[in-house]
């Protein structure tokens, strides 16, 4: 059985733009899991992200992180990627 690496990434984004920036990352698939932080650091969210179950039970995550887009005037999103090997 081989060990998966991960590697993190974070990124900075403005409230509005929070929904938009998480689809994006989606839509790349090799998202394994996704972490929202508010400006103070603390993690608000964290969602582990199943490769089949991406399209189905996205909706009701998606819903969730535009409240607390409204909420938040600028957030971190620190996302764990699978590495290409």
């Amino acid at each position: 059985m081989t060990e998966q690496k991960f590697r993190t990434e974070e990124f900075r984004v403005e409230g509005e733009k929070l929904i938009t920036k998480i689809k994006e990352l989606f839509h790349e698939g090799n998202v394994r899991r996704v972490i929202i932080k508010d400006k103070e650091g603390k993690t608000v969210m964290e969602i582990p992200v199943t490769l089949g179950v991406v399209g189905v039970l996205l909706a009701p995550q998606l819903a969730a992180i535009g409240a607390i887009a409204a909420l938040v005037t600028e957030a971190t999103v620190v996302v764990e990627k699978a590495e290409s090997q």
